[in-house]
């Protein structure tokens, strides 16, 4: 039997493990199952792709980077809130 040594965080590791017990699981078990069902599929068991941006929020960060349509600056908070909702 082999033994797989994988580094990650504490914090990930600790909730890891507190899902796969809510499961009835260990955490070796659980990765046992990944690994199974990856040979079964011939891949990820389960679809892998980047998170869709809404085109609002990437047309806003693009133009943070490009210094453009930018309102401001404010001088203070109250000043900020009301040209948002000016809009």
């Amino acid at each position: 039997m082999a033994t797989l040594q994988i580094r990650l965080s504490d914090d990930l590791k600790a909730r890891a493990d507190e899902l796969f017990v809510s499961l009835g699981l260990d955490t070796s078990t659980a990765v046992r199952i990944f690994l199974t069902s990856a040979i079964e599929n011939g891949g990820l068991p389960f679809p892998v792709r980047r998170r869709s941006i809404p085109a609002e929020l990437r047309d806003a960060i693009r133009d943070a980077r490009n210094r453009e349509n930018l309102n401001g600056p404010y001088g203070a908070a109250r000043e900020a809130v009301e040209a948002m909702l000016e809009e």
